[in-house]
C-alpha cells in the first residue's frame, strides 16, 4: 500500500520559514516524478514544486522561485519542500504527490494526473 505522508506544517509570521517532509512507502519512485501542490480556501489547487525521484532535477514555477525549494534524499524515501521568506497569501493546506512516467517539468501541467496523493498539512502564514 502506497503512502504519502506529510509533515512540518504550522503556524508560521510572515517572512519565516518552514520545511515539510513527505515520507514515502509502499513502492519504489524510479520512475516517478514528486511534488507538491497546495490549496487555499476557496481558490483551485494550486502546482507548486516537482522533482525527479530519479536524478533529482526539479522545476519550480516562477509564483515561488527563489523563495520555495525541493529536495529528495532518496534513503530516507522523503521529499522535502523548503519554504522561505513566507508571505500571507502562502496560507494553505500543502499536498505531496506523485506521478509515474513524468518529469518534474511537467508535473504541473493540467493534463497530467498524480498517481498518489498525500493527505494534506497546513500551512498558517499570519502576517
Amino acid at each position: 500500500q502506497v503512502q504519502l505522508v506529510e509533515s512540518g506544517g504550522g503556524l508560521v509570521q510572515a517572512g519565516g520559514s518552514l520545511r515539510l517532509s513527505c515520507a514515502a512507502s509502499g513502492r519504489t519512485f524510479s520512475s516517478y516524478a514528486m511534488g507538491w501542490f497546495r490549496q487555499a480556501p476557496g481558490k483551485e489547487r494550486d502546482f507548486v514544486a516537482a522533482i525527479n525521484w530519479s536524478d533529482g532535477s526539479t522545476y519550480v514555477p516562477d509564483s515561488v522561485k527563489g523563495r520555495f525549494t525541493i529536495a529528495r534524499d532518496k534513503a530516507k524515501n522523503t521529499v522535502y519542500l523548503q519554504m522561505n521568506s513566507l508571505k500571507p497569501e502562502d496560507t494553505a493546506v500543502y499536498y505531496c504527490a506523485a506521478a509515474w512516467g513524468t518529469t518534474a517539468q511537467h508535473m504541473g501541467a493540467t493534463n497530467v494526473g498524480m498517481d498518489y496523493w498525500g493527505k494534506g498539512n497546513v500551512v498558517t502564514v499570519s502576517s
